[in-house]
């Protein structure tokens, strides 16, 4: 019997009938994770704040989420990394233990004054979620690691509120140099669905205002040439600190659950030692505020780096992002006051920038700079991301993220992944 052959936009409506479906699924889930997860963190910010004397629990609070995650998360402690190593090569199920104990360990970090972010969070319960539905539809190996992408880019876009960026950041961020297109349709729904239910229920994110970009010129361009290979040099630095000082933290302390309680004994002893810091603690969003509308000390960003190198580093929970945004809009603050160019400018293109070396996705950091600070910014993010992803190196904050193209073409660079090709 002769096999009838469908046209292909007719095959096309049924795979887009499937994928939004089960897309807008994970959007939704996702989504309201999300908003959970930025109202607890509100809680924990505005209770720290109202009870100092908090802070001084904060070992203790290390000890038991290193215990928390000994017992329970040993399984799920790899966290963003174990969800980008499932999309390169599918072998379990992500436990669905992820998700609580993500958002547990993150609240206790905050509530008790780690500085920590929230973009792993939502990530990882966007993943974990997505992951439960794969089990659900039984999809094959192909189709869940679209899944998966679908939830990265639903956690993103919805704790940012930036579905666009959440949906590029989903394709880009598993493997430098390359984007995964045979996901583009789930991580767009996704990313766009997840980003509508916060709003719906009443959940708003923080607004950054840039009054005024300046007509691009020699000496715009050239001021943001420069700004971005310090941007990236620094979100280099923040990496490597992150990952090396963790490593050195293994290596001392063989009990796990002791590494965040040493942790939380140094932020401590940091904050005894630097007078004014407790506004590198949390996650700074009144000084990321501060730093689009006045001129801050210039060493603000080293200050935010140390303290959630300690941090992250020592095994508290949450994420990177929000940290580096603080890192990368501080910067600007100060490389606008040498450079002479507007503070507001300076700060939105460091808030995108150090995140785009930092992650290694320029692409999804220059369309966050256009949904959070308007479209005249494009080009000069544009410039500053891409410089800033050129000069940060084969490194970054996700050691599971895969070389799919190097940077730069010579002889003795990183060759890419031969799984990517």
């Amino acid at each position: 019997m002769k096999k009838t052959k469908y046209p292909e936009q007719l095959l096309m409506l049924a795979y887009l009938a499937r994928w939004l479906v089960l897309a807008s699924l994970v959007g939704a889930l996702a989504g309201l994770a999300s908003a959970l997860l930025l109202l607890s963190l509100e809680w924990a910010t505005d209770t720290r704040n109202a009870h100092r004397w908090l802070l001084w629990l904060l070992p203790l609070a290390g000890l038991a989420v290193g215990l928390i995650y000994h017992f329970l998360g040993k399984s799920v402690e790899g966290g963003n990394n174990l969800l980008i190593d499932e999309i390169h090569d599918p072998k379990r199920i992500v436990p669905k233990r992820m998700a609580p104990l993500i958002f547990l360990g993150t609240v206790i970090t905050h509530l008790f004054g780690g500085s920590a972010g929230r973009e792993g969070t939502a990530v990882q319960m966007g993943g974990a979620l997505a992951d439960v539905l794969t089990r659900i539809a039984r999809l094959g190996p192909e189709e869940r690691r679209i899944l998966l992408m679908a939830g990265i880019s639903a956690g993103f876009a919805s704790v940012f509120g930036t579905p666009l960026a959440g949906a590029i950041f989903g394709l880009e961020v598993l493997a430098i140099g390359r984007l995964r297109y045979d996901a583009i349709l789930p991580c767009f729904i996704a990313a766009i669905i997840s980003d509508q239910v916060p709003a719906l229920l009443g959940v708003h994110h923080t607004h950054y205002a840039i009054p005024f970009v300046p007509h691009f010129g020699l000496g715009v361009f050239s001021a943001t040439l420069l700004a971005g290979i310090v941007f990236g040099l620094v979100g280099m630095v923040f990496a490597q600190a992150t990952h090396g000082l963790s490593r050195l933290v293994k290596r001392l302390i063989k009990f796990a659950p002791l590494r965040p309680f040493a942790g939380g004994v140094a932020v401590l002893l940091l904050l005894a030692m630097l007078p004014a810091t407790d506004k590198y603690l949390g996650l700074g969003i009144p000084t990321i505020v501060e730093a689009f509308e006045k001129p801050l000390p210039l060493y603000d960003f080293g200050g935010k780096i140390l303290f959630t190198v300690v941090t992250l580093a020592s095994g508290f929970k949450g994420g990177e992002v929000t940290p580096l945004f603080y890192i990368g809009a501080t910067l600007g603050n100060a490389l606008a006051q040498i450079l002479a160019m507007p503070v507001p400018l300076l700060a939105g293109l460091g808030f995108v920038a150090v995140f785009a070396g930092a992650a290694n996705t320029p692409i999804a950091s220059t369309v966050m700079a256009m949904e959070l600070f308007g479209p005249e910014i494009g080009v000069l993010a544009g410039i500053a991301c891409v410089v800033s992803y050129l000069f940060s190196g084969h490194t970054g904050i996700y050691h599971a993220q895969r070389l799919g193209q190097a940077k730069r073409h010579a002889p003795d660079e990183r060759r890419p992944d031969p799984g990517l090709e």
